[in-house]
């Protein structure tokens, strides 16, 4: 059974564009197309899965770069151990940022009823005199 396909087909079965697929190529998110005498680039099953596992990790809030290092770590650890505990730090990371960010939004919120309340209470003095 021939299982490689061409770029358009690759596309559809992953959920993606071509400029999607084109793009991750050249940062190095997943390798081109094996390349036939024609110059068309054909793709395999294996392409598939790794566009799979890319979209998870981006459905995640994996970054590019993130993504990547998660990635390579699966194809060298098929077991996919490696990769999930990256995947894991990341994310803990991503929820400790997370978690600094709303403190930040809290304390902002804060501050935006602090100066709602001062500027209330200004405006109904003024409005009694």
């Amino acid at each position: 059974m021939d299982t490689r396909m061409r770029i358009g087909e690759l596309a559809r079965r992953a959920g993606v564009t071509q400029r999607t697929i084109r793009h991750y190529e050249s940062i190095g998110l997943m390798p081109p197309g094996e390349r036939e005498g024609n110059g068309q680039h054909y793709y395999t099953e294996a392409s598939l899965e790794q566009l799979r596992k890319i979209n998870q990790l981006k459905k995640l809030g994996l970054s590019l770069d993130e993504m990547r290092e998660v990635v390579q770590l699966y194809f060298i650890d098929p077991s996919g151990v490696q990769s999930k505990r990256r995947a894991l730090a990341i994310l803990r990371q991503h929820l400790v940022e997370t978690d600094r960010k709303l403190s930040e939004l809290e304390q902002f919120r804060g501050e935006l009823q602090s100066l709602i309340e001062h500027f209330e209470h200004w405006l109904d003095k003024k409005e009694g005199e």
